[in-house]
């Protein structure tokens, strides 16, 4: 696969100056601390000058790329969960702002981390040739256009995907206004959103969905797929698969993630044969991951890993039979291009932008339907050589087609075109 790019560094001139912005950046934080850090990376490694301006945790970058810290109250920190580190920092109106609304039951951070960016430029008046915004969409990142930034936004998928699950997962009115209250920052992004004039998203999937969920009309959406990263997922080939070993990576009580489909797809297997599953993450203590399991008997043939490190990703990989995806929805499907990166078959379902990713490269099955993945899993199982095959396909795809520097040049285009609608 060629990718095609108006970006080409001829001269000085047309290195540009990017600033990232991520309210939360760390890596282990998600999805958006990854996307940050290997954006950056790549887009340094095109020769521009990056900079992140970044919320607590803050991020891992490259030796080249600059970090502004902007201190928020952190209060999801294991460290002192709910509270800020030191109630001094309650002082402020904006950490105040943050502290109560978190006490009752919201999500402030965007909003709280969007008021601070405004401060900062206002103030220090850093000189970018473009914002881009993180998925943050407070209506402070409105205000940077108004200064003078020219600004585009990423949004992975539509949240609203998320809240809607945890609604329908929800048992009972109480929790439901729980839920109900945490999302209450979808409102200002759906807002925010509207007056952008390029967001940028992940999957045609995503683009069509958050064009409906949040009324934007889909000519200000740019796909530019994200990149798998090759440091940590990548094959081993002098490590022996196992026989009959299912892995799968997971946040396992979130019910997007689908986990419980799979649980009761591999009990049902378990019925005609020895097999083993291996979930990356940990259920909550005594939730509802952790009471299927135990009702669904596995004895001893399901394991939790916790979190493990990056780089123990690969191995894991490549001992695995198979790695399943069995999520209702994902905006662009991560672990499936990581599984492919490492030459391990893949199933998949076809919630979300799964498809766009996996491609011919992997079987796939509809989401929910815990019928279709025991099938698929016995279907690879007894036949070794489209495993192979499979395999094999997984690591073309990732390497033509889903890299970070593609994604970079097609970032730095949506830059090209924000700066000239600015101007």
């Amino acid at each position: 696969m060629v990718v095609k790019s108006t970006c080409k560094l001829k001269s000085p001139q047309d290195t540009l100056k990017i600033c990232l912005l991520t309210y939360r950046g760390n890596p282990t934080s998600g999805g958006q601390g990854v996307y940050i850090k290997y954006l950056s990376r790549a887009l340094s490694d095109l020769g521009h000058k990056v900079d992140v301006v970044s919320g607590p945790p803050y991020p891992e970058l490259a030796g080249d790329i600059g970090l502004h810290r902007l201190p928020g109250l952190d209060l999801y920190n294991p460290d002192h969960l709910f509270k800020p580190a030191r109630w001094r920092d309650l002082v402020s109106p904006v950490n105040q702002l943050e502290f109560f609304s978190m006490c009752l039951g919201g999500f402030p951070e965007p909003m709280t981390f969007g008021m601070r960016v405004h401060q900062y430029f206002r103030t220090a008046k850093p000189a970018y040739d473009v914002v881009h915004d993180n998925q943050c969409l407070a209506y402070g990142i409105l205000g940077l256009s108004r200064i003078g930034y020219p600004t585009v936004a990423t949004i992975h998928h539509p949240i609203t995907v998320d809240r809607d699950a945890e609604l329908d997962a929800a048992t009972s009115f109480i929790k439901k206004l729980k839920v109900r209250r945490w999302y209450f920052f979808l409102g200002m992004q759906k807002r925010v959103s509207r007056r952008l004039s390029r967001i940028i998203t992940v999957s045609e999937c995503s683009k069509r969905d958050i064009s409906k969920d949040f009324d934007v009309s889909e000519d200000r959406f740019r796909v530019v797929p994200n990149g798998i990263n090759t440091d940590f997922f990548y094959p081993l080939p002098g490590v022996k698969r196992a026989d009959n070993q299912l892995l799968v990576t997971n946040s396992a009580d979130t019910p997007l993630k689908g986990l419980r489909y799979l649980l009761e797809a591999v009990a049902s297997i378990r019925k005609q044969r020895d097999v083993r599953l291996t979930v990356i993450g940990a259920p909550k203590k005594n939730g509802v991951i952790e009471r299927l399991a135990r009702d669904l008997g596995f004895n001893g043939a399901l394991r939790f890993t916790g979190r493990i490190e990056y780089t123990d990703f690969a191995r894991y990989y490549a001992e695995a039979t198979l790695a399943v995806i069995p999520s209702l929805y994902e905006g662009f499907g991560m672990p499936a291009g990581e599984a492919m990166a490492c030459g391990t078959p893949v199933i998949s379902t076809s919630g979300g932008a799964l498809p766009e990713v996996v491609g011919d490269a992997g079987i796939i099955v509809p989401p929910g339907d815990k019928g279709a993945l025991e099938e698929a899993i016995l279907y690879l199982l007894d036949h070794p050589e489209k495993r192979r095959e499979l395999g094999q396909a997984g690591l073309s795809r990732v390497e033509s087609a889903f890299t970070w520097r593609h994604a970079a040049l097609k970032t730095v285009d949506v830059y090209r075109e924000a700066i000239d609608a600015h101007r």
